[in-house]
């Protein structure tokens, strides 16, 4: 067997390994996750990819696709619901978002064409936009730069979520907390890969990069979380700034500046900014239960995705720590669509996540119940985006 053949190999057992991770696999998914963290795997997918072509296009998640292509013996190229390439390796993935959701956009209801009605124009040339299949903000002139504004000045701690495309290799998307921040975030393609960092002015405080291949143009999750002065930047699942003397600043709105051109656009889409809060055992001493956002599922699915490690990681602690917990778990939807099926989807999720911690973590199944809630039991109104967001979510009660 050939070099190529046999790198190729390694790839789609890699990539149907962290593709499957469902909650009936999340053994396999922890070794999957931890096998991407080591440098010399990632250098093997690196070299694959290189030399793969004709790939089998299969959605994160579906076994049956990954599955029927290895068979084939044929190559696996993952890819999310709206159809972009996946990155596949979670380096250094501690980001938990916060609990209470502050602001949230998706710009379903927006008019192409129009710059979206809850955000605030700064400059630039700007529009709602299909693109790839999906609705992002783009910006054709750099810089393009707009306002998030908030219900309240953003708290000590936090957590920013977006993807973004931040225009050609080197353009960098930034952005800043406060009026006049000392510093500021930013994010750019950075040869064949990403990069992201800290910075003051043109100067990083802190810089990472990712190791994985990234071609410009390419969208990734750009995710911020601070608290106080501590600040962790993160693109693609990893971790590239660990700043312990930020100054973000607080202001009640967020700016972002994209770098995009007339020939090569900036976009930015799923936007999310959520208060930080409690600890989940503190909540639970005082209200008996605490809802969390940071367990994601593919759309309608109960398919845990990858990025929800650092959430049950955190739950499955909380039980470590206090042996005598029991909990019951509760999956909650938003209003939208068939009130049956988001019954049951509800149910499927919360068993999934009760299997997580069960086959992953190692807790004992005696001491956990999955109930699904549907939208029976909403947390905020349904009518509007950061309503429908903060009802999608798991709750954690006090058995």
């Amino acid at each position: 067997m050939s070099c190529a053949t046999t790198m190729r190999a390694a790839l789609v057992m890699l990539v149907l390994t962290v593709t499957t991770a469902g909650a009936a696999d999340a053994q396999i998914f922890k070794r999957a996750r931890d096998a991407a963290s080591r440098a010399a795997e990632r250098e093997v997918v690196r070299k694959v990819d290189r030399e793969v072509t004709n790939a089998v296009t299969c959605a994160l998640g579906d076994r049956a696709c990954a599955e029927r292509a290895r068979e084939e013996g044929k190559d696996v190229q993952i890819v999310d619901g709206d159809g972009q390439p996946v990155v596949l390796a979670f380096v250094n993935f501690d980001f938990v978002p916060g609990e209470r959701v502050l602001s949230s956009h998706d710009f379903a209801s927006d008019v192409v064409g129009d710059f979206p009605r809850r955000l605030e124009f700064v400059r630039g040339n700007m529009e709602v936009a299909e693109w790839n299949g999906a609705r992002w903000l783009r910006g054709t002139s750099s810089p393009s730069s707009f306002l998030i504004p908030l219900p309240e000045t953003l708290p000590e701690r936090f957590t920013l979520e977006m993807d973004v495309v931040p225009g050609q290799e080197n353009w960098p998307v930034r952005i800043f907390f406060a009026e006049k921040p000392r510093h500021h975030v930013e994010a750019r393609y950075f040869q064949r890969g990403l990069a992201g960092r800290v910075a003051e002015g043109s100067n990083p405080l802190v810089e990472g990069r990712t190791e994985e291949q990234v071609s410009p143009g390419t969208p990734f999750p750009l995710r911020v979380m601070a608290d106080g002065r501590y600040v962790k930047v993160y693109v693609a699942g990893t971790r590239v700034a660990n700043v312990p003397n930020a100054e973000l600043g607080r202001s009640g709105a967020i700016r972002v500046e994209l770098s995009g051109g007339a020939d090569v656009a900036g976009y930015v889409r799923n936007i999310r900014v959520a208060a930080g809060g409690r600890t989940l055992y503190d909540a639970l001493e005082a209200d008996g239960r605490v809802a969390t956002q940071g367990i994601y599922f593919d759309t309608n699915s109960d398919v845990i995705r990858p990025e929800s490690a650092p959430t049950l990681e955190q739950i499955a602690k909380l039980l470590d720590d206090h042996g005598d917990l029991r909990l019951t778990i509760e999956g909650h939807t938003d209003s939208s669509g068939d009130a049956a099926a988001n019954q049951q989807l509800s149910q499927r999720r919360a068993e999934a996540v009760k299997r997580a911690l069960v086959e992953e973590h190692g807790v004992a199944g005696d001491r956990l119940e999955a109930r699904g809630m549907g939208a029976s039991v909403p947390a905020a109104d349904n009518a509007t985006p950061e309503g429908r967001q903060q009802n999608r979510r798991v709750e954690l009660v006090r058995s």
